[in-house]
């Protein structure tokens, strides 16, 4: 029976009295462009009794028109539904954090509205069929403190609605028990929760922190929803089970999907069954209709041709998925779900938009004696004739602004960000046009007359708006950043989460990796082990050297253990007590201290030349800044206001910029560039090759285009007589700018003023280049640019000695890369191609052997016979490999396949989906950066990471692969990068000689070494410490008889209690160690006496080194010290403080320390203590002296 429909109360806007009210059909409602849709929604909304649904083309579109609701209408609750972000029969599961806020949205729409509502979804979205409503309305369950639930109850609901168990809680949808600790991360909230149980009672119940694992905010109460939209109750599963062999036939239970589902766990891509699930499905407006009123749905412009494809695309992947893909990796069973089990036909759409009122905003004004209404809207003026003619576009808005006020509309500037707006209000300001910010389209009306308003709104374009429209008695104006500034790159904020902890766990120490002893050289990891020691049980690292030889090293001296690297191949273990260690260290150490040396020689030397004084010019830097099309990051600020510190010293910048590709470097180039060159003097940019010079030349000609500044290339890509002319540019002083390879090196160049050397990617320079770069370098200033991940160990290690900028926050959604991990399947792959191929993009195809190729090469033709395939790989010809890059840079070819010499160098926007065969081969380094060359544009990246499907993948595999994922959400790629370092990583920033002492000792070790003989230098300007000042010199031995480990029914998961040993190992002071236990207490429960034993173990080591104690052993007869290398530093001082002790402590011939007597196991630690904390006090009374 149709529902009932009551007319809005209250006065519409004209155009829009009664939209929709009629059969089924829609209403027109013309000259709404985008943005005004989102002033006419707000108005629809307030003056409709029903729910308001707006459905939108894509998620960019959402984005946009959320925003846009925020802002013309802050009292509407905005709810926001998106679509999965894969394919329909897709072997992939959705995006964990979408199916969290899908079903966040659903269960909000089923309790009532505590104030307006719009809900905003997209035709992908709305196609697409929803669990029924009482699957959300029953599975909920209320947390209370002081409340009661049974854990074994609480673990069941999670496990049943969707909720996957993990060692540590990182993404929503995730738990962790922990004795009576049960942290989780449910649907709908911003933070995970910490529940504190005492047996039954819930004690506590606060949200934490992902990154740091501490709680904080304490909640009263927390309901608990579903996270997916598939559950795996035995109702569930046993429904399934008949759907599967009633569709497939019995034969068909051998499915690996088919086998997982029936012992109750959860299988890859498993949503795309959903349907099967349940009893029905419903959708998205069922949970809309309220008692007595049908929802108002509104659509956007060509939204309807969006739904023909998408239920084309369906229907297409139901049947390319009937028939496998066969080919020699195997065939890979897929049983496709007739698609109306998850979707809508065209017929049921209809009918389900017929239960109500239905518009259909067009932007173009009603033709006359067309159907529908005129809202009066227009497309705002875009500024292209003024910025093509070179004009100021601010003056010639406030020309514009002028007019419009005149004509009683209010003016609007729309910026993407924040920032943006304070730039463009600057801006309009010099010009002189009175702007101030505005939060909302209330606080417009509340502004000056005559005042522009600056809002934070991101439309693609502006608009103009009638009064009789806007309900406020003005019309509007609202010019959009794009509009003034060209094109702009739009990235919605994200949520983001510090990823430290996590970094730090899944870059851990795993069974079967190489370490570095301190002393003992190269082993191999070979898990914990439990052993007796004084009678005490005592964890212990199993280390095996050469010739199997065993080491067992105590837990709290994990700190003398360090990573190798990811570069193991042909590494030898050492040998236990064998001399070669050593003397590597040494040889290696001497070297170390060589470059530390030199490198504080050369900075000291230009810290006393004079440089090219250069300051940003007044009035047009703001204009120079505005250009660049994104917002900047934290990092890229602070690295443009390092180089104008530079600038402006008076003395000869040396800085190095490391980030990853795409972080934004070239930025800081170009604003050094502008400013030097603004100043009178000239620049010079040097890059490797001459694709690079070519890209730059073409970036830098764009964003100086009307300044007085003359911008040349120098390389092959020029002719004899453009290069000639060039030269002559620059010896005679008429081109400021010039970028080239190292042609621009040679001695026939000559400069008229060369103010800066800007370097690019400087260690893809030969030896003979790097000299004469040095040449040039000499009174100038300089900034490199690099790639490599630069660790923050090693920038510490450096400072003051190499002035160093790290942009390691990626722009934001830099990192959105959709990434996929799944085994090759030529349906997903080559709708991924036609996909990309559709939207204008083309597609990087990488393999890790060049054996591979042709393998590949004929896979790609059997999937996508038309498309065009280019070949690259480092073998080729450099001239050939050079053509190569430049048709498929020119747009010549739709693929490159190629090796992974596609990892560094070219920025190619329109490469936006990469395919990696054999990706269980890459390192995490290589995967990252071969990850960052796509997605850079306005369009989003996708990553496929492949594997034969008939292969079977290691444990280490699986896990980079799992981590590359996990990074699609955390944005911490650049950290990880840096931890997996390559060898050459440092080397190339250190110079090509220290890369085989990387090799030698690790790179951990290498990096601590680097920072002592740096602090060496500067602390006594050349005098070296003892090495009872090194804290990495040795480390003391402590034995109290006692029990100390963390015992594995506290902390269950062994990756996370290695990662705890390593950290409590490095604690160093009280007040660390007090905070460590405090997190321990907080995360795992009240400290069992095993690790309290632990903390005060590491809290002596702390005094050991203090008092330069090596070994400390106590008993029930009394304590013995052995100090470091039998020597003290205050030897008199110990003597007079014995005496005085007068025969409780004994100094004995074997130079040890002793206290004789009867103490119970309680005491040791506290007269250890005692002990040590007087012996430090001695020895550093002989440091003050």
């Amino acid at each position: 029976m149709r529902r009932q429909r009551r007319r809005p109360a209250g006065g519409s806007p004209p155009a829009m009295s009664g939209a929709g009210e009629g059969s089924g059909q829609g209403l027109t409602v013309h000259g709404a462009p985008e943005g005004f849709d989102a002033l006419l929604l707000a108005r629809r909304r307030a003056e409709t009794a029903g729910a308001v649904l707006h459905v939108c083309r894509d998620d960019a579109r959402t984005a946009r028109l959320v925003e846009a609701l925020g802002f013309f209408a802050p009292e509407v609750e905005v709810l926001r539904f998106p679509a999965w972000d894969c394919l329909p029969y897709d072997r992939v599961s959705p995006n964990p954090e979408i199916v969290a806020e899908r079903v966040a949205t659903l269960t909000r729409l089923l309790e009532p509205a505590e104030r307006p509502r719009i809900l905003v979804t997209t035709v992908n979205a709305l196609v697409q069929k929803v669990p029924p409503r009482e699957v959300f309305r029953d599975a909920t369950l209320q947390l209370r403190k002081g409340g009661r639930v049974a854990p074994e109850r609480l673990t069941a609901f999670l496990e049943a609605n969707g909720y996957g168990r993990t060692g540590t809680v990182m993404e929503p949808g995730e738990y962790a028990v922990r004795g009576g600790i049960i942290d989780l991360f449910p649907a709908g909230e911003t933070d995970p929760v910490r529940l504190d149980l005492f047996g039954d009672e819930i004690e506590s119940l606060r949200h934490f922190d992902t990154g740091t694992q501490r709680s904080g905010a304490a909640l009263s109460s927390l309901w608990l929803r579903p996270v997916g939209e598939v559950f795996l109750d035995e109702a569930s599963i046993g429904r399934f089970r008949t759907a599967w062999r009633e569709l497939f036939g019995n034969a068909a239970a051998e499915d690996p999907l088919y086998v997982s589902v029936s012992a109750g766990r959860r299988h890859p891509g498993l949503e795309h069954w959903a349907g099967l699930f349940h009893a029905r499905m419903e959708t998205l407006l069922d949970y809309l209709h309220a008692e007595g009123a049908a929802a108002s749905v509104s659509l956007d412009h060509q939204a309807e041709e969006v739904l023909a494809a998408r239920l084309e695309m369906i229907e297409d992947h139901y049947q390319a998925r009937r028939q496998p893909v066969r080919s020699s990796e195997g065939e890979v069973p897929y049983r496709p779900a007739p698609p109306g089990s998850l979707y809508l036909t065209r017929s049921a759409w209809d009918r389900m938009l017929a239960g109500g009122p239905l518009l259909r905003f067009s932007p173009f004004a009603r033709p006359d004696g067309a159907a529908g209404v005129e809202a009066g809207g227009r497309p705002g003026r875009l500024f292209t004739e003024v910025r093509a003619a070179g004009q100021n576009v601010f003056a010639a808005y406030a020309e514009h602004a002028r007019v419009m006020l005149e004509q009683g509309r209010r003016p609007i500037v729309a910026a993407w960000t924040r920032g943006s707006r304070d730039r463009l209000g600057n801006l309009l300001r010099e010009n002189r046009v009175a702007a101030q910010a505005v939060e909302d389209f209330a606080a417009l009306g509340r502004l000056p007359p005559g005042v522009v308003g600056l809002a934070v709104l991101g439309l693609e374009r502006g608009f103009l708006a009638p009064a009789a429209a806007t309900g406020t008695g003005f019309g509007l104006s609202v010019v959009g950043e794009q509009d003034l500034l060209g094109e702009r790159i739009a990235r919605p904020p994200r949520r983001r989460r510090r990823a430290d902890q996590f970094i730090a766990d899944a870059t851990g120490i795993e069974q079967g990796d190489l370490v570095v002893h301190q002393d003992h050289g190269i082993g191999r990891y070979d898990g914990l082990e439990t052993l007796q020691v004084s009678g005490a049980p005592h964890d212990c690292l199993r280390l095996l050297y050469d010739g199997g030889d065993k080491l067992f090293l105590p837990v709290e001296n994990i700190e003398v253990l360090s990573r190798f690297g990811s570069e193991t191949q042909g590494v030898a273990l050492d040998k236990l007590g064998g001399s070669s260690w050593q003397s590597r260290k040494a040889r290696a150490k001497q070297r170390i201290q060589d470059m530390a040396g030199q490198l504080i020689r050369i900075a000291a030397e230009r810290a006393t030349r004079e440089g090219t004084l250069a300051t940003p010019p007044e009035g047009v830097w703001d204009e120079f800044c505005s250009r660049f099309p994104f917002a900047e990051t934290e990092d890229q600020q602070r690295a443009i206001a390092d180089v104008l510190e530079d600038l402006a010293s008076g003395r000869p910048m040396d800085r190095l910029v490391c980030g990853d590709v795409g972080f934004g470097k070239t930025e800081v180039a170009l604003r050094a560039a502008f400013v030097v060159a603004m100043s009178g003097a000239q620049v010079a940019v040097v890059v490797p090759t001459t694709l690079l010079a070519r890209q730059h030349a073409r970036t830098f000609a764009a964003r100086f285009a009307g300044f007085p500044i003359a911008v040349a290339q120098l390389s092959r890509m020029v002719t004899a007589k453009e290069a000639a002319k060039v030269r002559e540019g620059l010896k005679d002083g008429t081109v400021n700018i010039v970028i080239g390879t190292h042609a621009l090196l040679a001695k026939s160049v000559e400069f008229a003023d060369l103010g800066m050397v800007i370097v690019d990617e400087e260690q893809h320079f030969g030896v003979a280049h790097k000299e004469r770069l040095k040449a040039l370098k000499t009174d100038v200033h300089v900034l490199t640019l690099t790639a490599t991940p630069i660790p923050r160990t090693l920038q510490l290690a450096l400072t003051g000695v190499r002035e160093m900028s790290l942009i390691a926050t990626p722009p934001v959604d830099r990192l959105a890369v959709r990434t996929f991990i799944m085994p090759w399947d030529g349906v997903v792959l080559r709708e991924a191609i036609q996909r990309e191929r559709f939207r204008g993009g083309q597609i990087f195809c990488v393999v890790p052997r060049l054996e591979d190729m042709e393998k590949v090469s004929a896979r790609l033709r059997e999937i996508v016979p038309d498309a065009r395939v280019a070949e690259a790989h480092g073998q080729m010809p450099p001239t050939h490999l050079e053509k190569v890059m430049t048709e498929f840079g020119d747009g010549k070819h739709d693929i490159l396949l190629a090796t992974n010499i596609v990892e560094s160098g070219l920025d190619m926007p329109a490469v936006n989906t990469l395919i990696i065969h054999r990706a269980d081969m890459f390192g995490l380094a290589q995967l990252y950066q071969l990850r960052g060359r796509v997605g850079r544009g306005k369009q989003r990246g996708y990553a496929y990471l492949t594997w034969p499907a008939t292969h079977r993948l290691s444990a280490a595999a699986q896990k980079r692969l799992e981590v590359m994922q996990t990074l699609d959400n955390l944005g911490a790629g650049f950290t990880l990068a840096s931890h997996d370092l390559d060898i050459r990583g440092a080397g190339n920033l250190l110079g090509d000689e220290q890369s085989g002492h990387i090799r030698e000792v690790g790179i951990e070790l290498y990096q601590q070494m680097l920072e002592e003989a740096v602090a060496d230098l500067k602390a006594g300007q050349g005098r070296k410490r003892s090495e009872l000042d090194h804290a990495g010199a040795w480390t003391p031995n402590i034995n109290l008889g006692l029990p100390v480990l963390i015992p594995e029914e506290y902390v269950r998961d062994l990756p996370v209690r290695l990662g705890l040993y390593r950290r409590i190992g490095s604690l160093a002071t009280e007040a660390e160690i007090e905070a460590m236990a405090a997190e321990l207490a907080d995360r795992f429960g009240p400290l069992p006496p095993e690790v309290e034993n632990l903390l005060q173990v590491v809290a002596i080591k702390a005094l050991c080194r203090e008092a330069g104690v090596e070994k400390v052993d106590a008993g029930p007869k009394g304590v013995v010290l052995g100090f470091f290398r039998n020597q003290f530093r205050n030897p008199g001082g110990l003597v007079s403080w014995v005496s005085a002790q007068k025969g409780l402590v004994k100094l004995r011939p074997d130079h040890k320390l002793a206290l004789l007597r009867e103490m119970e196991l309680p005491q040791r630690v506290r007269v250890a203590k005692d002990l040590l904390v007087a012996l430090a006090k001695v020895a550093g009374q002989a440091k003050a002296a």
